[in-house]
């Protein structure tokens, strides 16, 4: 027969050091949220520019590469074409989209690394702490942006609009 008091003594001491796990664990998982929140924050307050070579545009762009600013210097309009002045704009737009990309997956980076402590190694059969905590999405680098075709010859520079007779 097992004594009662010494059982009673091990389901306590049991009971105690399970305690100080989850005690533990809930540390360990109000931290990650923190830095998560801190993460997010600084992510949502990425903003990225970028200039053109001849300084004639100037792209600014938020953290999810939407743009929240575009400037034109003064002569941007007189030293160029607008088909150049478009594709100029647009290289300027990517190359603002390219540094926030850049900055974030810089941001998310720490966020992207496992939990120091994990809840599956200290309880067998509970979820493991990184599925419960969503992982930031991975922003790919884009690779060299397409570019628009060149004119054809028989094209005169007008609208479409204007050689189909609208």
């Amino acid at each position: 027969m097992t004594d009662p008091t010494g059982r009673r003594a091990e389901l306590e001491a049991r009971n105690a050091a399970m305690r100080e796990q989850v005690d533990s664990l809930l540390a360990e998982l109000n931290k990650k949220t923190a830095e998560l929140r801190e993460t997010q924050a600084k992510a949502m307050a990425i903003t990225a520019s970028a200039v053109s070579k001849d300084g004639s545009v100037r792209a600014t762009v938020d953290s999810a590469g939407a743009l929240t600013s575009l400037e034109f210097s003064a002569s941007a309009f007189e030293r160029t074409t607008p088909d150049k002045l478009a594709r100029l704009t647009t290289e300027t737009v990517q190359q603002a989209v390219a540094k926030a990309r850049t900055e974030l997956n810089e941001v998310l980076a720490p966020a992207q690394q496992g939990a120091s402590v994990d809840l599956s190694e200290m309880l067998p059969g509970v979820p493991s702490l990184s599925d419960l905590i969503p992982k930031p999405p991975v922003v790919p680098q884009s690779s060299t942006p397409p570019r628009r075709p060149a004119p054809r010859d028989d094209d005169e520079g007008g609208s479409f609009m204007d050689r189909s007779g609208w």
